[in-house]
């Protein structure tokens, strides 16, 4: 099957109760609930699958996607899609959590990917934040402080605004806090373990469950924040930021204001999603209109595109 067209995807939703409903205010997004938190707008994951909305593969989930037509990812080696793009909405904090390694959740979890990502900060109010790792220096010394309650000693916390770009390795300590819409880049993993939770009941009037033991095995000691080198390439009308390249992927930024010149295949295939904007891209003699809101992939069997418009993607791809 040589599929050169993009493979448009329906997102799945995921109602929070820290969720909002600016999925639907900023994307116009057809939300479930005023407290839909999460978009799940690339994903192969049981938890929450996107569908293919155009083309013969129109119906399939990414998912079934990915195991019977392995030739639109360039016979990428994994048994599952590798990478989930979601975008979030906090309307207030979530929780504090930490994600396994994939050595961890392959032992203690038997899930075949732990838990790396990454976030694009969409937009923020002012005076937004994240807590965004630990002062602690030894595992013993966080276990003492967050068994004393004293989180505002023990919790990193660091302003945002929008444009900011965090890595979140596994393995760290983070929560995004309210007021922030985000866009997350990540293994496929569905694995969290909270640490902290302020304290909040779920539907069921009890206090959601913590998982201090694992947090415990999983949390890096001590924090290291990670060294960033953005790459910029500037074109006459469009601006790339390759934001991360990492072991599992790598994500950029695609600022175009007018005409992006043919995009030449070097890479298995692309996720991307349309954070503001709308253009047209073009492959071959065919246009597909793109928007504020899309997610699409990229196969392997396209050697070339353009794109011509005013928009910012978030564009990822496996290593």
């Amino acid at each position: 099957m040589k599929n050169r067209i993009p493979l448009f995807l329906k997102p799945d939703f995921k109602e929070r109760i820290w969720g909002g409903t600016k999925l639907r205010e900023s994307f116009s997004y057809r939300i479930p609930s005023d407290t839909t938190g999460e978009c799940w707008g690339i994903s192969a994951h049981p938890n929450g699958p996107s569908v293919i909305k155009n083309g013969p593969l129109e119906g399939l989930t990414l998912a079934e996607a990915w195991s019977s037509h392995r030739e639109l990812f360039d016979h990428y080696p994994s048994n599952e899609f590798p990478l989930l793009t979601k975008i979030l909405d906090a309307k207030t904090d979530l929780s504090v959590q930490v994600h396994p390694d994939d050595d961890y959740a392959r032992k203690h979890e038997h899930q075949p990917f732990g838990k790396t990502e990454c976030w694009y900060i969409i937009d923020c109010e002012a005076g937004a934040e994240i807590v965004y790792g630990h002062r602690a220096s030894s595992r013993a010394n966080f276990q003492k402080w967050a068994a004393e309650g004293d989180w505002s000693r023990l919790l990193r916390r660091v302003k945002i605004k929008p444009g900011d770009f965090f890595f979140v390795p596994s393995g760290t300590i983070h929560a995004i806090c309210g007021g922030s819409l985000i866009l997350e880049t990540q293994q496929s993993s569905d694995i969290t373990y909270r640490v902290y939770d302020y304290d909040r009941k779920g539907a069921d009037g009890k206090k959601r469950q913590l998982h201090l033991k694992q947090s415990l095995d999983v949390t890096m000691y001590p924090h290291r924040d990670p060294d960033l080198t953005y790459h910029v390439k500037h074109e006459s009308e469009a601006v790339f930021t390759e934001l991360l390249r990492e072991q599992y992927f790598t994500v950029s930024h695609w600022d175009i204001r007018g005409h992006l010149e043919t995009i030449q295949k070097n890479w298995p295939f692309l996720l991307m999603s349309v954070i503001d904007g709308r253009g047209e891209l073009r492959i071959e003699s065919e246009h597909y209109p793109i928007k504020k809101g899309d997610h699409l992939i990229m196969p392997s069997t396209v050697d070339q595109f353009s794109i011509d418009g005013v928009c910012d993607l978030i564009v990822s791809s496996p290593v």
